[in-house]
């Protein structure tokens, strides 16, 4: 990548502390494995919102891909397909979202920013409707960017012939209002509550809120239809220091009690990650870092090679520890440091 991209994809929020944390608190787990358990007939296959998968890995949304690689969404998609991966397809794509669907049939999720009007946003709603994606993965966390020192220094901008090609044409966001551009424009336009419940009756699209951190939060997105949640804070990307995933997972599981599917991302690197993060009640786990790093270096075969090592690594974690089957993973493989 040049060093702009490298910014953009691999850098943080400020100090970067919860990027680093979002990794490190992974390690603050040991695996306590079982013996003389005679694996045979193993799987990683589980059921998400009624579609079966072949594995609990999915790709998560990740804008502007091309920047990375001449493959771009289109190369990411195929990889997925090839590798029996569920692709969540991001708002900030830099290729049409029905040309990303029609390169990777496991591309069927489609993230969402709500957009400053509601018809814009129904505009993207419909889109993704009509190109066969099965839900809209709402992205509540961000209705402001965080301070991405890291791309200051570099001085990242979108180099030319990238943009977010989804966007463009869509009706103009209102003019700000008042003096304060955090509160008074960014924070007038965001979403509310009301907004997802309104998106929620304008779609027939299973409905998957990413973002959740607070437990109280997580009941409200249940109580206003949320299909699933994602325990997520943007990759370190928005709010520096805020609480690693895999920290705040348990208790957003609890919260859940079970009525919804949790997933998880950040600081995914290994399959004893996603081992880890299954038996803290994560359904299954989002990866965004490796995959575009995979994609820069060896475009579609590369991030194939990379979904490919972490469900060897996977598979191998749970037949050392006794699971012949996701519903095996329990917190009691686990002991906290």
């Amino acid at each position: 990548m040049s060093p702009q991209a490298a910014a953009y994809f691999l850098g943080g929020a400020a100090d970067e502390v919860t990027l680093q944390q979002n990794r490190a608190v992974f390690d603050r787990y040991a695996l306590v494995p079982r013996v003389l358990t005679g694996m045979r007939h193993g799987s990683t296959a589980l059921s998400l919102l009624g579609r079966p998968l072949a594995h609990p890995i999915l790709l998560a949304p990740v804008a502007y891909q091309r920047m990375a690689h001449p493959d771009g969404e289109t190369g990411t998609a195929m990889a997925a397909a090839a590798l029996e991966a569920l692709m969540v397809l991001s708002c900030q794509a830099s290729e049409p979202l029905e040309d990303v669907a029609r390169a990777g049939a496991t591309c069927r999720w489609f993230q969402l920013y709500m957009q400053p009007t509601r018809e814009a946003t129904m505009t993207l709603v419909c889109r993704a409707e009509a190109a066969g994606y099965e839900a809209l993965v709402v992205t509540v966390d961000a209705p402001i960017s965080g301070v991405r020192n890291r791309e200051m220094r570099a001085g990242f901008q979108l180099p030319e012939g990238i943009a977010p090609v989804n966007l463009q044409g869509l009706p103009p966001a209102p003019p700000p209002e008042g003096s304060n551009v955090v509160f008074d424009h960014f924070m007038a336009q965001a979403p509310g509550w009301s907004d997802i419940a309104w998106l929620h009756s304008q779609t027939r699209l299973k409905l998957v809120l990413k973002g959740i951190m607070h437990p109280e939060d997580a009941r409200r997105a249940i109580d206003l239809g949320a299909d699933a949640v994602i325990v997520s804070n943007h990759g370190g990307r928005v709010l520096d220091t805020a609480v690693p995933t895999l920290l705040q997972l348990p208790a957003v599981v609890r919260a859940v009690a079970g009525e919804v599917p949790v997933l998880l991302d950040g600081g995914i690197r290994r399959g004893t990650d996603i081992l880890k993060a299954h038996a803290l009640g994560a359904s299954a786990v989002l990866i965004g870092r490796p995959v575009v790093e995979a994609l820069s270096v060896r475009g579609a075969q590369g991030v194939a090679h990379v979904l490919r090592l972490l469900r060897d690594e996977l598979e191998i974690a749970m037949a050392l520890c006794g699971c012949n089957a996701l519903e095996q993973i329990g917190p009691e493989l686990l002991r906290q440091l």
